[in-house]
């Protein structure tokens, strides 16, 4: 039985390399595949580059920018879309989905502070605005922030 010491590829299973610029007996030599004169024989081509001609990249300016990798997403919900829930109910994540308010995976929610509010609610998001938060506790409802209560709940 042979053992770890003499494993080998099977037969034909693997390739060797091909060794260009090894004469024209190699079949690779000369040119060595690279084709005949011009900067792509004689050195690099830097990547992208369209031979002095204005760059793709600079003609579409709707590609500059760059993307902040330390953003929140959030998805808004004005005051106004709030005033639909009966008064005195409790709206969560999962209400404001059930009413079509936003959808099943939405990143985190912010609530602000558009419209006006007239009914006592009890709001659970992830965020608040200062207005919206100012407007719900002016007619007696309440604000509760998702990631804070589990935190307070971790540090007793």
């Amino acid at each position: 039985m042979p053992g770890l010491h003499n494993l080998k590829p099977a037969k034909n299973s693997r390739k060797n390399r091909k060794r260009i610029g090894r004469g024209n007996g190699s079949g690779s030599g000369t040119y060595s595949g690279r084709g005949s004169k011009g900067q792509k024989q004689r050195g690099s081509v830097p990547f992208l580059f369209e031979g002095g001609q204005l760059p793709l990249i600079k003609r579409l300016p709707h590609m500059r920018g760059f993307t902040n990798i330390f953003r929140i997403e959030t998805t808004p919900v004005n005051l106004d879309i709030l005033e639909e829930f009966r008064s005195g109910s409790k709206v969560t994540i999962e209400k404001l989905v059930e009413a079509g308010v936003i959808r099943k995976n939405s990143p985190k929610v912010k609530i602000l502070g558009d419209g006006e509010l007239t009914k006592k609610l009890n709001v659970t998001a992830h965020a608040f605005s200062k207005s919206a938060k100012a407007k719900i506790e002016a007619v007696g409802g309440s604000v509760t922030i998702i990631g804070l209560e589990s935190e307070e709940s971790a540090s007793q």
